[in-house]
C-alpha cells in the first residue's frame, strides 16, 4: 500500500501561530495557512492528493499545538476509504495540545465504500489548561448513489484525554451487513454518524448545544450530553451528510463565541 505520514509542530510566534516544524513522507501535506482573524489563529487545510484510500494504504498525522498557539484545521473534501480486495487501510490520527493552547479540529465527512477495510484512530491529548472543540463525521456506503454498506468493516476508535486522563473513549466495529446496521438498538438504517466533543465547564452550553441542534427532522437523532469532567458531548445518526454537517455547523456558531472567545469564522475552503 502507499504510505504517508505527516508530523506538525505548531507555536505562537510574534502573535501568530506558524508552522514551527513540519515533516512529511508520501502525499500526506498542509496548504499554507491562513490568518483570517484578529487573534493570529491559523486556519490549515490537510491535502492528501490521491484523493481517496484503498486497502494497504495507511495515513498517520502527529500534530502537536505548543503553549498559547490556536489553530483550525479542516479538509479540502469529503475524505474517501475505496473498495479493498483482502488488505486493510490504516488511519491514525494524533493530536496533542499544549498549555492555554485551542484546537479547533473540523474535518469534513468520511465515506467508507462498500467493501472496504479500515481502521481509524483519533486520540486527542489534551494538557489540563488547553481548550478544544472538534468533530469526526462518517458515512457508511453511498447513500445518495444507493450504494448500501453490506459488505466491508470499519474498525472505529476515538479518544479524548485531558490531563492524562481519560474524559472519552469511543470504540466501534461496524461490519457491512450485519444486524447492527440496521437494527433499532444500533445504527436503524441510518448510514451516517457523527461526534462532537467540546472542553467547557459551563454546563448551561448543553441547552444551547441542543437549542443549535432545533428538533430532529424524519430519520434523525441526535442529543447533547455534559459531563461533570468538564465535556460536552454531541451525538447523530441521520440519513445523509447535509443534514449532520449543517447541524454541527450550528452548534459550532453557537459554542465558538463562549468556548473560544471568538465570533464564527468559517474556513475559505469550504466556500470553494
Amino acid at each position: 500500500g502507499w504510505q504517508a505520514r505527516l508530523q506538525l509542530q505548531l507555536a505562537l510566534r510574534r502573535e501568530r501561530t506558524v508552522v514551527a516544524r513540519r515533516w512529511h513522507c508520501g502525499p500526506l501535506l498542509i496548504q499554507r495557512p491562513f490568518y483570517p482573524e484578529p487573534d493570529g489563529t491559523a486556519h490549515l487545510t490537510l491535502i492528501h492528493p490521491p484523493g481517496g484510500v484503498v486497502g494497504g494504504d495507511g495515513l498517520a498525522l502527529d500534530l502537536e499545538l505548543t503553549t498559547d498557539s490556536r489553530a483550525l484545521i479542516t479538509t479540502p473534501a469529503a475524505g474517501k476509504f475505496y473498495r479493498s480486495a483482502g488488505p486493510r487501510a490504516c488511519q491514525v490520527q494524533t493530536l496533542r495540545v499544549g498549555d492555554h493552547a485551542q484546537l479547533e479540529w473540523l474535518p469534513q465527512e468520511t465515506i467508507v465504500y462498500r467493501g472496504a477495510a479500515v481502521t481509524t484512530t483519533t486520540r486527542i491529548e489534551l494538557s489540563a489548561r488547553a481548550r478544544f472543540m472538534g468533530w469526526e463525521i462518517t458515512c457508511l456506503g453511498r447513500p445518495a448513489a444507493g450504494e448500501d454498506f453490506g459488505v466491508g468493516c470499519w474498525d472505529q476508535r476515538l479518544e479524548l484525554w485531558r490531563g492524562g486522563r481519560p474524559l472519552y473513549l469511543e470504540r466501534g466495529r461496524f461490519q457491512g451487513g450485519s444486524r447492527l446496521l440496521a437494527a433499532p438498538w444500533g445504527l436503524g438504517g441510518r448510514p451516517v454518524m457523527a461526534t462532537l466533543l467540546a472542553i467547557t465547564d459551563q454546563r448551561t452550553l448543553v441547552e444551547t448545544a441542543r437549542n443549535a441542534l432545533g428538533d430532529p427532522e424524519r430519520d434523525e437523532l441526535f442529543g447533547a450530553t455534559w459531563l461533570e469532567d468538564g465535556l460536552l458531548v454531541i451525538r447523530y445518526l441521520g440519513p445523509g451528510t447535509l443534514r449532520v454537517k449543517g447541524a454541527l455547523l450550528r452548534v459550532w456558531n453557537a459554542l465558538r463565541p463562549v468556548i473560544l472567545d471568538k465570533s464564527p469564522c468559517a474556513p475559505r475552503i469550504w466556500f470553494t
